[in-house]
């Protein structure tokens, strides 16, 4: 694990360490008499990003009104694993908000249930998640189908307004989608063992390569359709929106990668000792050369994910489920973007084995090979 970090943790930084100069070019432009600190950089990064690419937030939300953004998922379920999606105004939701869908196997049959729930209210908690309230298993003899929810946090629909997302909740919405696919056209035989139950550096393949389609040209002009006027997003904005895509990686990567080779630190410790979390932590980033202009993802005192919540020595799980994600979507580029073959292939392989094989067996049936770092460190803007 260790060997695979420090191969992205060079690359990384160097990038990292451009964006910081970048960042402190406009300081020092704008007059203002100050080192660029942590709590400085994304507001500079967001006025860089303007100044360089022309665009911002709000020049995107026409496009990603949620219904579309929604249709847009299932349209490349469809086409990718020959799924359909069919409402459901029959069956009981736990609240207004939410809405039903019965998915459809290519010959009609059934195959789960899915609940979107994407709305935040009162008696639910923050963020995004895919759930589950019947895992798909095998009992005596037939199969036991999944009832699967998507769960978001997208601001609700406004008089005369409906609901407009931002471009990383649009990116949410498919990688949370991509769970539910893994839940839903699970084809094992133990619950334990199906969908989403697998090992931790393996869950996040089939959420994170969903994420692949969404800036690509002929997937927008699916789904990122103007709410007034229903004219796709035209292909100048398109150009800068993927233009925009490579910046401030160099950030992103180097904070998740401390707080991952931090993680591994506390949990190669191999005798029990009293140790300072603050001067444990700001060893590791001193020795591996963390800028003062950016912190790690999550410092020691609430780094709950390696301490309360499973990921213990596995925070690296989210880079190389980006390494896997991105060596995955290359099988589509080289062939065509919504190839069914390739398509069923995935879904054949990785989607419906759960965590009944290992990953990297499983892994190289679909892609014929091991994963290669190369496409992440690509469209990362690394190399």
């Amino acid at each position: 694990v260790y060997e695979f970090l420090y191969k992205l943790w060079t690359p990384a930084l160097n990038r990292a360490k451009s964006e910081a100069r970048m960042l402190q070019e406009m300081i020092d432009e704008e007059g203002g008499g100050f080192d660029l600190e942590p709590w400085d950089w994304w507001y500079y990064a967001e006025k860089v990003k303007k100044a360089t690419y022309d665009i911002d937030e709000e020049m995107l939300r026409p496009y990603f009104e949620l219904d579309n953004v929604r249709k847009g998922a299932f349209e490349l379920a469809t086409r990718l694993f020959g799924i359909t999606f069919e409402e459901l105004t029959d069956i009981p939701v736990y609240h207004e908000d939410v809405r039903a869908y019965e998915v459809k196997d290519a010959d009609g049959s059934h195959i789960g249930i899915l609940y979107t729930d994407y709305y935040p209210r009162a008696s639910k908690r923050g963020g995004a998640w895919m759930g589950e309230y019947r895992g798909q298993k095998k009992q005596d003899g037939r199969m036991v189908t999944p009832v699967v929810t998507n769960c978001g946090n997208f601001s609700k629909p406004t008089a005369g307004q409906p609901a407009l997302l931002s471009l990383d909740e649009v990116l949410t919405l498919f990688h949370e989608f991509g769970h539910g696919l893994h839940g839903l056209l699970s084809e094992c035989t133990y619950e334990a063992l199906s969908g989403t139950n697998v090992a931790t550096d393996f869950v996040e393949l089939p959420s994170q390569i969903m994420e692949n389609w969404v800036l690509e040209p002929e997937m927008l002009k699916i789904f990122a359709l103007h709410y007034e006027t229903g004219e796709p997003m035209p292909d100048e904005l398109i150009a800068k929106v993927r233009n925009a895509r490579l910046f401030n990686q160099g950030f992103e990567v180097t904070e998740l990668l401390a707080a991952s080779i931090l993680d591994m630190d506390w949990h190669t410790i191999t005798e029990p000792a009293e140790l300072d979390p603050i001067a444990f932590e700001n060893e590791t980033f001193e020795r591996i050369g963390l800028i003062p202009e950016i912190v790690s993802r999550y410092r020691t005192p609430y780094f709950r994910h390696i301490f309360s919540s499973g990921y213990a020595a596995g925070y690296y799980s989210y880079i190389w489920a980006g390494v896997l994600d991105a060596d995955a979507f290359q099988a589509f580029k080289e062939t065509e973007l919504f190839d069914r073959e390739t398509g069923m292939r995935f879904r054949e392989h990785i989607l419906a084995k759960g965590g009944s094989e290992e990953p990297m067996t499983l892994y190289k049936r679909f892609r014929g090979k091991e994963p290669s770092i190369e496409p992440l460190l690509e469209r990362r803007g690394l190399i």
